[in-house]
């Protein structure tokens, strides 16, 4: 792959980039290109997705799947990341996905991306802090005794959220720091985790215990436990669009941000499977770890390796990754949320496009990207299976997101222009492999996951991604068409005919 320049990269020529794209730079480029990698690794958050989603793989497959399925996704997601990449370096802006739909395929392509993408964020946002809120829910019953409640739960959820618009209303430099940080926190988590399980004088699993089965979910085929096994990974493995949506604040961002993709993917590959292994060796009662009295099986291996102290302590580091991670996909969304306005997409577009002039940063955005997802978890007060129909839009909704623009450069073929930072040659062959890929992973992840089916059991990803699409296909024909405008001008009023038709 390419990713030679033929000068030294300035904010002037990154600007003179945007500028070609039809762009008036608005926000702060203070980004570096570390941190642009920093963000997409805090997004994807082994420790965020490994530990929510570890019952889960416990149930459907076991050690073998969970590992096997780890290094199969891992790979997969490495030729997607590679292949938006490559795109991003040619349109390195804050609309990420939408904006590259939208200069290859047409404004139609690009409506339904911007909104695939968007919810996809936000159901994101809804599905990290609620977890890092039920993970709190758990850390408090162990130090304090008491036993979370449903709306206890929404309360810390309702907290974490506040948090994160503040945070992310100081300004980027506050995210850089965080996301920085963040990076030696989950790396250094996992090496403690390990090293504390492993160092532990309570018995460990053979190394055999890693190849064994499990299907506790009820589902007869084995193919179909080891499909919906790997979505451990496939949670996972979202989010990398992070550093796309962050491009416009990055120095030399055409080369950077597709760097911060390729890079977090395979280092978030690596670290995760040592803790996936370091977690499976410390398991004690297979059962008992299931059905833990914590709700939280990674809580329940904590303690029996490590006792009361060593849990909590664990717990503590996972849940500020957690937070971490929350924090970081506000950032994203709001970038998102920004973008998607200045191209008038979104209802109330001239209101969320605004960037505070002290900071240089979309604060009604980030608000915005902070309150729709404590509505989208509302539903989880009465009914759990809401939510999950609710949030499953995070991964059915992304992921395509991701396909869709590598889709349409290749059916560009020569007239694709790539940018600095490019696959070369082997861009047809990974971006055929990447296209396939992104097909299948999101059939997946709309199969039923357990059995019998119920209607808390019921896997309703993929009505959750038709009613996305069929709200993408209304609002274009009844909005999109009159009022998108990709690059449209900033200092332009409204035309009559949109005020007329009240958009």
């Amino acid at each position: 792959m390419s990713h030679r320049r033929t000068s030294t990269t300035t904010a002037d020529t990154d600007d003179d980039v945007l500028a070609q794209l039809g762009i008036r730079p608005e926000l702060s480029r203070r980004t570096s290109a570390f941190q642009n990698f920093a963000i997409s690794l805090t997004v994807i958050c082994i420790l965020a997705g490994g530990q929510t989603m570890f019952g889960f793989g416990m149930i459907h497959g076991g050690p073998v799947v969970m590992l096997g399925t780890w290094i199969a996704i891992g790979f997969f997601t490495l030729l997607v990341g590679l292949s938006l990449a490559d795109v991003v370096s040619a349109y390195p802006t804050s609309g990420g996905p939408y904006f590259m739909a939208s200069k290859l395929g047409g404004p139609r392509w690009g409506w339904l991306v911007g909104w695939l993408n968007l919810l996809g964020l936000l159901g994101a946002i809804a599905g990290i802090d609620y977890g890092a809120a039920q993970f709190t829910g758990a850390f408090i019953q162990m130090q304090w005794g008491i036993a979370p409640t449903d709306a206890t739960t929404m309360l810390i959820f309702a907290i974490i959220l506040l948090v994160h618009g503040l945070l992310n209303s100081a300004g980027v430099r506050v995210l850089n720091l965080l996301n920085s940080v963040s990076v030696w926190w989950q790396l250094g988590g996992v090496a403690l985790i390990v090293g504390a399980l492993t160092l532990s004088s309570s018995p460990h699993q053979s190394p055999s215990f890693l190849l064994t089965f499990h299907n506790e979910g009820g589902l007869h085929s084995p193919l179909q436990v080891v499909l919906v096994g790997s979505l451990v990974a496939g949670y996972t493995f979202c989010g990398y669009d992070a550093s796309a949506h962050i491009a416009e604040e990055t120095t030399d961002a055409q080369v950077s941000a597709p760097r911060g993709i390729v890079r977090s993917i395979w280092v978030s590959w690596v670290a995760g499977f040592i803790l996936l292994a370091g977690m499976l060796l410390a398991v004690q009662d297979y059962d008992g770890t299931l059905n833990s009295a914590t709700e939280v099986p990674p809580a329940q291996i904590f303690l029996d390796a490590l006792g009361a102290a060593g849990a909590k302590m664990l717990i503590l580091v996972v849940i500020v990754a957690m937070l971490l991670c929350g924090n970081a996909e506000v950032g994203a969304s709001s970038r998102m949320v920004y973008a998607f306005s200045r191209s008038r997409a979104l209802w109330g577009w001239q209101s969320w496009q605004m960037v505070n002039e002290r900071t240089r940063t979309p604060t009604r955005a980030v608000w915005l990207s902070v309150v729709v997802p404590f509505v989208l978890a509302l539903p989880a007060l009465y009914s759990t299976a809401a939510y999950g129909a609710i949030t499953a839009i995070n991964a059915v909704g992304m992921i395509p997101a991701y396909g869709i623009p590598v889709y349409l450069a290749l059916r560009k073929g020569r007239d694709y222009r790539p940018g600095p930072w490019n696959l070369g040659a082997w861009r047809k062959p990974i971006g055929i492999i990447a296209c396939l890929y992104v097909v299948v992973i999101t059939i997946v992840f709309c199969l039923p996951q357990n059995a019998p089916i119920t209607t808390d059991s019921f896997n309703y990803a993929g009505i959750t991604l038709v009613i996305a699409l069929l709200f993408a296909w209304v609002t274009w024909q009844t909005r999109g068409k009159k009022a998108y405008q990709l690059t449209a001008d900033r200092t332009a009023q409204p035309s009559e005919a949109l005020i007329e038709e009240g958009i």
